[in-house]
């Protein structure tokens, strides 16, 4: 005979006594997909807690952003005030000023003129003073057109001094333009 053909010495295995071995390899079985569960688990509690520390963070910044335009704003014209004062000074102190004197007067608006160009000039104002040059309807608003013995188009005289601010039209020049012949 053969040694797979069962033989009256040895017992044959019941499915009762066969089902205790596959029952155990099972049971080693489920640790392990309940580990890997434990596992996924715990890396999906990290990955949300990640994406939440990372809203809070971008929430962070879009607030402090926020807080920094609205500082902008609220305080823009600080540096233009702090350079204003001194001719603020200036005025009161003319204003005061009961001696009567003319010459000292003038001299006083001069200075205080100069001081209040200065404080323009720091803020980025300029001048725009178009005396004879080419009329340029983006910083130029023409009053009248008069015959000249000028060019056509060209700034025959200034009424009113215009100003740019960082290359900005604040107040066009308000001119005279010469006239074609």
């Amino acid at each position: 005979m053969t040694e797979q053909q069962n033989t009256p010495d040895q017992p044959i295995p019941s499915q009762a006594e066969a089902a205790p071995t596959d029952a155990a390899g099972a049971n080693d079985a489920l640790p392990s997909v309940e580990a890997q569960l434990q596992a996924a688990q715990a890396e999906a509690a990290g990955l949300r807690d990640e994406a939440l520390r990372a809203r809070a963070e971008m929430e962070n910044i879009r607030r402090r952003a926020e807080e920094e335009v609205s500082k902008a704003r609220k305080f823009a014209v600080e540096s233009f005030a702090e350079n204003l004062l001194p001719v603020i000074d200036s005025l009161e102190a003319a204003a005061a000023d009961k001696s009567g004197d003319v010459a000292k007067l003038q001299e006083g608006v001069a200075l205080t003129l100069r001081q209040l160009v200065s404080a323009l000039e720091r803020s980025k104002v300029s001048v725009i003073d178009p005396a004879g040059a080419k009329f340029d309807p983006h910083q130029h608003q023409a009053i009248s057109m008069v015959p000249a013995d000028q060019e056509p188009n060209t700034v025959v005289a200034v009424l009113q001094k215009g100003y740019l601010i960082a290359d900005r039209v604040l107040r066009p020049a308000l001119v005279t333009v010469a006239a074609g012949k």
